[in-house]
């Protein structure tokens, strides 16, 4: 790209709305959901969905609380057409679910589509003509009159042929396609007639669909163009002004939720965002964002793994594993920062229960949605002794005590950097035996001898490699055990730091007890397992030791 090229682009528009009201606004309720996976998400696809993974992801929008599914574009293809019938003849749709087809201003396609929903409860019949200046003259060959009149002729042919499907209730939907490439006051011109023609009221209201076709500018300005048009167009309390934005700047969540602010009613879109070119507005992305606000988004989204299972089969498209709420790594954690506040915050929040959620890092709780903690801290070789200890003990119920942390932290990073690769919950268990316990369980003989005012024991334990018996008495029994090995061996320690848990519970419950040692000037650490807390203590010992 020569540093010269852009002078070939112009800038987007702005929109002369000085008294704006949007950017005071919150979203405070969900906007009608309408899923059009199965028709702008299909026909984006490399290999379209078939039948049976259309009705596949039927169910599950269904499934999730979808009301509105576009579900084809019933005059493209025969089997958008046989789908169509396979839902109404089957009796594949709910009572409280109204789905919607696709078609272009043209008679015969209107024809057509109208023809597939006969037999429906209720349909909304939704049509577009194209109404940019580059598709009218470029395009289509045709003035802004023309256009209109094409948009006018199909809105009178839906309304004549609704009449005549009387089983069926036909809701209209009207789309001037390109409408941020539109110029604003004639994309409300056009709007305006084929509202006069439909002649809409209150309770039975006209959708008026205002697509960012093609993203073009950052999404305050749309938010302008629907504050603006809803300001102007009439009758406003007979129409639903909708939004269908697409992902061309990466803005489509955003885009939306500010049309919402702009006082959008109805928001289209698919599941992950599927759809042409950079894809369409994310739907799961937008509701759980409200969702995190505290507004309830009407959707079921408790299983986001089942959802991403049927969307990947029926769809054969994958999922970034940092897409937004549902990707593979979104609730983890490498960061060691990161790792030690989620640590601390989990814990918190587990042992101070509150109406609030609010942990470090994740702005939901990951259960809400189906995912579980056990992923949400993973080690490599960035991750810091809090996201280590988080997996020991969630692994194998071993509370590492903070200030033996860093030393245990070190032992996992050296394994990460020696593999170059992310460590598993089992690995890091495993070394922690290595490093600890099975030290500790150098310890071969420990029994108390008598207890009188002293503890007398007689002990054998390896040390350095070489047994080494003897007895001795002490204060209590790590204090004898600490005095014979001074005797013994020459091996001078004392206990800074101790710490204890059970790891069990019941008769024959295992104890887990951790030191911090200054042996011979030197500061180690060692932990012992038993299930008599004196011996874990004394294993502790003889963990440290054998750690230099």
């Amino acid at each position: 790209m020569s540093p010269q090229h852009f002078k070939k682009y112009n800038a987007y528009p702005s929109v002369d709305l000085p008294d704006r009201q949007w950017p005071n606004r919150r979203i405070t309720q969900a906007p009608i959901w309408c899923s059009v996976d199965l028709r702008d998400g299909n026909q984006a696809l490399s290999s379209p969905m078939n039948i049976e993974q259309k009705i596949a992801m039927f169910k599950l929008l269904v499934e999730i609380g979808f009301k509105e599914i576009e579900v084809g574009f019933p005059s493209a293809a025969q089997v958008e057409f046989d789908f169509v019938r396979t839902l109404i003849e089957n009796n594949l749709i709910p009572d409280d679910v109204t789905i919607q087809v696709l078609t272009q201003a043209r008679e015969h396609l209107i024809i057509r589509s109208m023809e597939s929903l006969k037999g429906a409860k209720r349909a909304v019949m939704h049509m577009y003509n194209s109404t940019s200046p580059a598709q009218r003259e470029v395009v289509f060959g045709k003035t802004k009159d023309e256009i209109k009149a094409i948009a006018v002729e199909g809105t009178r042919l839906i309304k004549l042929l609704a009449a005549q499907m009387s089983d069926t209730e036909i809701r209209y939907e009207y789309t001037p396609e390109s409408f941020t490439a539109t110029e604003l006051e004639y994309a409300l011109e056009i709007s305006q007639v084929v509202i006069d023609t439909w002649q809409p009221t209150k309770e039975r209201p006209i959708i008026i669909n205002l697509p960012s076709t093609v993203e073009l500018s950052t999404p305050n300005i749309y938010a302008d163009r629907i504050e603006w048009f809803g300001r102007h167009i009439k009758p406003r309390e007979a129409v639903i002004i909708s939004v269908h934005t697409h992902n061309d700047r990466g803005c489509a969540v955003a885009a939306a939720e500010l049309a919402v602010m702009g006082g959008a009613e109805r928001v289209e879109g698919a599941l992950f965002g599927n759809g042409e070119r950079s894809g369409n507005m994310d739907l799961l992305t937008m509701a759980l964002n409200l969702y995190s606000q505290g507004v309830d988004c009407k959707l079921n989204l408790s299983n986001m793994p089942h959802i991403a299972q049927v969307y990947q089969q029926c769809t054969g498209m994958d999922i970034h594993q940092r897409h937004p709420w549902a990707g593979e790594l979104v609730y983890t954690a490498f960061s060691g920062s990161h790792q030690d506040a989620i640590h601390k915050g989990l814990k918190h929040h587990a042992d101070h229960p509150r109406a609030y959620w609010d942990v470090p890092y994740i702005p939901i709780e990951p259960s809400d949605i189906g995912r579980t903690y056990e992923g949400v801290i993973r080690i490599n070789s960035q991750s810091g002794k809090g996201g280590v200890s988080y997996i020991l003990e969630k692994e194998a119920s071993i509370q590492i005590p903070k200030w033996m942390q860093p030393d245990f932290g070190r032992i996992v990073q050296k394994i990460s950097d020696s593999t170059g690769r992310e460590l598993q919950p089992k690995e890091i268990h495993d070394a922690f035996d290595r490093t600890y316990l099975l030290n500790g369980n150098l310890l071969k003989k420990y029994q108390i001898v008598s207890g009188s005012s002293k503890t007398s024991l007689e002990a054998e334990a390896i040390i350095g490699g070489r047994p080494i018996a003897f007895k001795a008495e002490g204060n209590g029994p790590v204090d004898a055990f600490i005095s014979g090995i001074a005797q013994a061996a020459g091996i001078h320690v004392a206990v800074t730091n101790y710490a204890e848990h059970a790891l069990t519970k019941g008769a024959d419950a295992q104890a887990i007890a951790f030191v911090e040692v200054n042996t011979n000037g030197r500061i180690v650490y060692g932990a012992g397992c038993d299930a008599n807390i004196s011996a874990a203590s004394i294993k502790a010992v003889v963990s440290a030791i054998n750690h230099l």
